[in-house]
């Protein structure tokens, strides 16, 4: 048995020091020879290439704003120190883009959800070296699953890291949505004061009920946070909540998706995006909803029908949608979720605060080191090992 190298220090200035490891196995494991391309990296020097969006003018702002194409999460110093090669690019789409020159040679590649570098089969296809595909942050359903599963790679993503920034965005838009905010603050923005256009569709958080499609790591946060409103909650899930907690959050477990629906005033979906949550929600699921409900998404834009939603949105049925998260991302100027009546909607920023980025290079940083070093990560942040797609996404 190979002799586990001691783990340096992974201590970032800026990172938060608590970011979350756990100890590797001692030993490669034995079911890793059976890969096509293996994950423990061999000597030399690796290709990394990194994908993120441009930060321009709001890169000095803030130095811990470590998502961005200019901070590349703060790695590169380290990588090359090293003798790693790190190419970091926001051009990732096209024929011509310049992810696509790097593709044929490159060991790993990193990619975020917000700023997503699509990996095609196709691409997969190309790269020939790929060993290792990173999401920076969580949700990896911008990554052909299948296709990387049938080439022997590994893909994982850091598990948890924004949680909290989604769960907390998500109350944020339910109180915006019920509150009617958006159309007072644009009535201040364009030098106006008409209360009454407020105050009609206006209600209390209070006493309404909230349904979440989803109730794993973010849904069971933003049940949590909402028990002090006093609701009605309710989840959907394939696994019930442990009942201890779901005895203390006061949240009732429905079985049947379509018979929750008309019981909600709010609705957020909280599920991944899979082969059975793509279109999930159609214009047949939508009218079984109550007329006038509200609905947030930070999960993934696919998971709705783009065209059932504005014309949901556009009869009243649907009274307010709000969400930071389109089908494609970046959404184009056309998109009709952009122009359709009583949105409220944003790019994709809801898992992407600071807080979020310190804990999600950080822990990119970390696996990155443990792929180096032949150890493997923390479970929980596989998304495709040995062959197998993990099964929240199956």
């Amino acid at each position: 048995m190979r002799v586990r190298k001691s783990i340096r220090n992974m201590a970032m200035k800026g990172v938060i020091a608590s970011a979350v490891r756990t100890l590797a196995s001692s030993g490669s494991s034995a079911s890793s020879t059976t890969f096509t391309r293996h994950l423990h990296a061999s000597a030399g020097s690796k290709k990394i290439v990194g994908v993120f969006y441009k930060a321009n003018e709001y890169a000095e702002l803030n130095p811990n704003f470590l998502g961005c194409e200019e901070r590349a999460l703060g790695i590169k110093d380290w990588l090359e120190s090293q003798g790693h090669k790190y190419i970091v690019t926001d051009d990732k789409d096209g024929p011509d883009c310049e992810l696509d020159k790097h593709i044929q040679d490159l060991h790993v590649l990193i990619s975020t959800p917000f700023h997503p570098a699509y990996v095609t089969a196709e691409r997969i296809k190309k790269a020939k070296n790929l060993q290792l595909l990173l999401t920076a942050g969580v949700g990896s359903d911008h990554i052909d699953l299948k296709a990387a599963a049938a080439a022997g790679l590994t893909v994982a993503e850091v598990t948890g890291s924004n949680v909290v920034s989604v769960a907390e965005d998500e109350l944020m838009r339910i109180l915006i949505l019920v509150r009617n905010f958006v159309p007072g603050y644009t009535q201040i923005v364009n030098g106006e004061w008409k209360v009454a256009g407020i105050a009609h569709r206006a209600y209390d958080l209070e006493g309404k009920t909230v349904g979440t499609v989803g109730a794993g790591r973010i849904g069971k946060l933003l049940l949590q946070r909402l028990k002090p409103f006093n609701c009605h909650l309710l989840y959907h899930d394939r696994f019930k909540i442990d009942p201890e907690l779901e005895q203390q959050i006061g949240a009732k477990f429905e079985e049947d998706l379509d018979a929750m629906l008309p019981k909600c005033d709010v609705i957020v979906i909280n599920t991944p995006l899979t082969e059975k949550t793509r279109g999930l929600f159609d214009k047949e699921r939508i009218a079984k909803c109550k007329k006038g409900v509200l609905i947030v998404n930070n999960a993934r834009g696919a998971i709705m029908d783009t065209q059932a939603v504005v014309d949901a949105s556009s009869s009243g049925h649907i009274a307010g949608y709000s969400g930071d998260v389109w089908n494609p991302q970046p959404a184009p100027k056309d998109h009709p979720w952009r122009y359709m009546p009583n949105h409220a909607m944003t790019p994709h920023i809801s898992g992407t605060t600071i807080d979020a980025q310190l804990r999600y290079a950080a822990g990119v940083k970390d696996m990155l080191d443990r792929y180096f070093k032949g150890e493997d990560f923390p479970a929980q942040n596989y998304i495709v090992k040995d062959g197998k797609i993990a099964s929240q996404y199956q």
